[in-house]
């Protein structure tokens, strides 16, 4: 109904967005962030709207660049001072390993392609480097109720449990964790660093060669 991402619904109501959403949690970013293997001095905040979660991070010293499909969404950001990119979150525009940490805030049941959302934070983050999202867990009563606001509202939302969205980093080569269970819960994915791949690797090979032994 509203396009892709819900595009025409964040459009329309832009102006009107912080007036009537929560701010964002400081907290709750900082718990996510402190999964980081290196320090974070480059962020994105992917679906980041009108710079909800931007303004925390300026609060704990992060400077974060706002990409969003909304350009209604990112020109409210650019009014708060928040340099913003228009782009799809299947389809960064940045370079392999180049990000140190990414934020998604209460956006990624929005993006029309999660699996290939996260797939894209994987390949722009860098060794050591963590994505955080903050979602809503559809198997609350709290969720269930959400989602199908949502749903009546003409949003074409996806949500996921805590746990499988842990398994979706898991599977686009991240480590996932859940930082803080609930209706509104915290997960954070961290890339592996270069010893650790090797200590995997070393490990798995290590059991194939114990394996030949036995044989």
């Amino acid at each position: 109904m509203f396009g892709h991402g819900d595009v025409g619904f964040f459009d329309r109501i832009a102006p009107l967005y912080d007036a009537f959403m929560p701010p964002a949690r400081a907290a709750d970013l900082r718990a996510g962030l402190a999964f980081a293997h290196r320090p974070v001095e480059r962020v994105v905040d992917l679906g980041g709207g009108t710079g909800r979660a931007s303004r925390r991070l300026r609060e704990i010293g992060l400077d974060s660049v706002v990409f969003d499909y909304s350009a209604g969404m990112l020109r409210r950001a650019g009014e708060e001072g928040f340099p913003g990119v228009r782009a799809d979150a299947a389809t960064l525009p940045v370079r392999d390993g180049s990000v140190d940490a990414v934020v998604v805030t209460d956006a990624l049941h929005h993006f029309p392609d999660p699996d290939a959302a996260i797939g894209e934070v994987a390949r722009a983050l860098a060794p050591g480097g963590v994505l955080v999202i903050r979602e809503f867990d559809p198997t609350t009563r709290r969720g269930r109720a959400l989602a199908a606001l949502e749903s009546v509202a003409g949003m074409d939302s996806q949500f996921f449990g805590a746990e499988r969205l842990v398994g979706l980093l898991d599977d686009a080569g991240l480590r996932g964790h859940v930082v803080d269970p609930g209706f509104g819960y915290t997960v954070a994915g961290v890339k592996p660093t270069q010893s650790e791949r090797g200590t995997a690797n070393g490990d798995a090979s290590g059991t194939a060669s114990t394996e030949e032994r036995g044989r």
